[in-house]
This record gives structure tokens, C-alpha cells and sequence, in this order.
């Protein structure tokens, strides 16, 4: 993908995933399916399935969720996680769509 179509697509998810955040929403399932594209050229994000609202007084969540090529390792590891894990599955969005690959990409699962 060319970099000023990729500066443009991440510009708008970092937009779409601050807003969820000043919400208090935990989005947790950015990947590429989740990710659309409008006849404009303006992304829309999709399936909200694993999204987490964090009630007030509480900056943390605790649940598995998301792929693990996207997933944060906090997630992984079932250990507390905040807004935070979100900017992580960017940049492995990121450098997919730099690299062509995803950056744990493997084609052992095990």
C-alpha cells in the first residue's frame, strides 16, 4: 500500500479509536477484517463484539479477546489491560500494511 493512502487510513482510526476512548470504550479487535471502506475512501470500523465499556473508577479490563497475529500481550497473557491495547493492534495494523505481513506472523501455531 502506497504511504500517503496508509497515513490517510491510520489518521482516520486513530481519530475513530480516540474518540471511543474519550467514551471510555475499549475497542480491542482492530484487524483488518474489522476495518472498512467507504465509495469516499473513509474508514469505518466494524464488529464491536469485543468492545469493553470501563465503568467509572475503573481504568482496567480483564478478558481474552481479539486474534492473537493483533492482540496486545496483556490480552494474551490474561493479565489487566487498558486504552493502551488498542494503539497496540495499530501498529501491528501498521506495519501490515507497510510490510505486507502481519509482525507475528507464523505459519506454526503452536
Amino acid at each position: 500500500m502506497n504511504r500517503l493512502r496508509t497515513k490517510f487510513y491510520i489518521s482516520q482510526i486513530v481519530l475513530a479509536l480516540e474518540y471511543m476512548h474519550s467514551k471510555d470504550i475499549v475497542y480491542r479487535d482492530l484487524k483488518p477484517e474489522n476495518i472498512l471502506i467507504d465509495k469516499k475512501g473513509f474508514v469505518k470500523l466494524t464488529d464491536f463484539g469485543l468492545s469493553k465499556k470501563i465503568k467509572r473508577g475503573q481504568e482496567n479490563v480483564f478478558s481474552i479477546s481479539g486474534m492473537p497475529e493483533y492482540t496486545a500481550p496483556e490480552i494474551l497473557f490474561q493479565r489487566e489491560c487498558h486504552k493502551a491495547v488498542d494503539f497496540w493492534c495499530l501498529g501491528s495494523l501498521l506495519h501490515e500494511m507497510v510490510t505486507g505481513f502481519a509482525p507475528f506472523f507464523s505459519e506454526n501455531l503452536n
